[in-house]
């Protein structure tokens, strides 16, 4: 691929929403901020997200087979997506530091600064390069409390919001 051809100001006008992305392997647990998530299929509920192959939550999703998705509400603190999307789970435990509950799988469900919640279970993983797509059927999902979901420009535009580096719309901005 000719990398010349690439304008990554197009790709930075795409749209998503922000979620924290949770698993678990035995009773250790991770998330991280995802931004690359969405429903594929309605029947059955099918979820599609992206995530970086180095990260300790991929390591998880793989061998659980399971991830939970938390939904978050705009007003969420950059505090609290700085801890799930600028550290490391290898460094520091960041669910003891957050509100969550187990979900029907075994994973956490982030309930602080939540709008939702969704489990589900891994049913096809696609080798994208950096990132493992992983498709999961969704099995059990919950409405916390109404209100307006964080999104990528919101988070990009008015908090003024850094892309980590090793989230797939990464655009090597300094």
């Amino acid at each position: 691929m000719d990398e010349s051809k690439l304008d990554n100001r197009a790709l930075m006008m795409l749209t998503y929403g922000l979620y924290v992305i949770t698993s678990h392997y035995g009773d250790k647990l991770n998330g991280l901020i995802c931004d690359a998530a969405m429903q594929v299929a309605r029947n059955p509920a099918r979820l599609a997200i992206s995530i970086n192959k180095t990260g300790l939550t991929h390591d998880y999703i793989v061998q659980s087979g399971e991830f939970a998705l938390s939904i978050l509400e705009e007003a969420t603190p950059m505090t609290f997506i700085g801890l799930f999307g600028f550290r490391s789970g290898r460094d520091i435990d960041k669910l003891s530091q957050v509100a969550f509950k187990k979900g029907v799988s075994g994973c956490p469900l982030v309930t602080e600064h939540c709008l939702a919640v969704l489990e589900a279970r891994v049913c096809q993983q696609v080798d994208v390069g950096s990132h493992t797509l992983f498709i999961g059927e969704v099995i059990s999902s919950e409405v916390l409390k109404e209100g307006t979901p964080m999104t990528y420009i919101y988070y990009r535009q008015q908090l003024k919001g850094k892309t980590p580096s090793k989230s797939p719309t990464y655009s090597g901005e300094k």
